[in-house]
């Protein structure tokens, strides 16, 4: 199967599917000595695995990461980082009434189009338990990231109609709800919307936002690599992720030159913006202010209401989706976004190291 290995330095190959044995992850090209334990990767696991409230999937997983290689005495050697977390409570009679119908909204019909065969236990490789690799993977890019003084904020902004807006921004709050969205009371009125959808047999989408601080200037490729670009892929590389957006994003259509521009100014010998309406990026390279994403998810597609589709027989059903899902992906897919994020400024700021001939003489005197 092309297309499970990311990066190009810093590179990651997920693999498992979700009623396997396992799922995890193997990391190449990370720098030796970096202090790394399986709880630095566990914290963030923790984000994203099932059961953390009542907008969550009832699977239980302990979801508990194993370092198999590339760690000896607490540190990073250099070698291949392998990671394991294993299956502990698949259901796979859940999906024996649904094993050749194609659910509306998911890959079941993409997935027979390409290969012909799938594995129908809760969707396989599309499954959303593929991310644990990814978040995992992300753990050990955020701690590097952290060395070079870079951080990644990332939280629910909207879920449904329910948004904060920017003026009430409280990041503390990101971790006081269940929701992680960076307001209380935005979250209370988004956890009675979700009540209202699963009455509904229903479920919601939602809006993940994204902040990196601390990211140098000139990070990046000015052609087909660029930041902006390489942020896209991997944001949009994310099961029901259908849209991003860097800084003013789809505004800025409607905007002009002169209220786009970011006004630049002096600081300590530094350049500055005086907005940041281009999401700290231009020309596909870092300049030095936050850089703000933004990825659109679409409602969770497992739901229990009545809806028409066809088998693959060719014959016309209908479906009632039952069994244990998510009303909401929002909440889990945060440190996903986050982890994603961060894989890709890692991998980009090391290939970055070879970009002027200054800078490899100094490596190498």
């Amino acid at each position: 199967m092309a297309g499970s290995v990311y990066g190009t330095l810093f590179q990651i190959s997920t693999w498992g599917e979700s009623h396997g044995p396992g799922v995890g992850v193997t990391i190449d090209g990370c720098p030796a000595g970096l202090s790394l334990s399986e709880i630095d990767i566990q914290k963030f696991l923790d984000r994203r695995k099932p059961g953390q409230n009542k907008f969550t999937t009832k699977r239980k997983e302990n979801d508990t990461a194993q370092i198999l290689s590339g760690v000896f005495e607490g540190r990073t050697t250099g070698t291949p980082i392998s990671i394991l977390v294993e299956n502990q409570n698949q259901k796979s009679r859940d999906y024996n009434n649904i094993m050749d119908i194609y659910r509306p909204g998911h890959a079941d019909y993409t997935f027979d189009a390409k290969y012909g065969i799938r594995d129908y236990r809760g969707g396989g490789r599309s499954s959303g338990r593929e991310t644990i690799g990814r978040v995992a993977a992300g753990a050990v890019a955020s701690k590097l990231l952290n060395r070079l003084g870079i951080s990644i904020t990332a939280y629910a902004k909207s879920i449904g109609p329910i948004t904060v807006p920017e003026a009430e921004y409280n990041y503390a709050a990101i971790r006081q709800n269940s929701l992680y969205m960076p307001n209380n009371d935005c979250a209370a009125q988004a956890s009675a919307y979700l009540e209202s959808r699963a009455a509904n047999q229903d479920s919601s989408g939602g809006i993940i936002e994204c902040v990196v601080s601390g990211m140098p200037a000139g990070i990046g490729e000015p052609v087909f690599d660029k930041l902006d670009a390489n942020l896209a892929k991997a944001i949009m590389s994310i099961g029901s992720v259908k849209g991003v957006e860097i800084g003013d994003g789809f505004r800025a259509a409607a905007s002009s030159g002169s209220a786009n521009n970011d006004s630049f100014y002096m600081k300590e010998n530094t350049v500055r913006k005086k907005s940041n309406h281009s999401g700290g990026i231009l020309g596909g390279l870092s300049d030095g202010s936050p850089i703000i994403l933004r990825a659109a998810v679409k409602p969770t597609p497992s739901i229990a209401r009545l809806q028409e589709t066809v088998n693959r027989m060719g014959e016309s059903v209908s479906l009632s989706v039952h069994g244990r899902h998510d009303p909401v992906i929002v909440p889990r897919a945060v440190v996903i976004v986050e982890s994603m994020t961060a894989l890709t400024l890692i991998d980009m700021l090391l290939i970055n190291m070879c970009s002027r001939l200054d800078g490899v003489i100094d490596f190498y005197k």
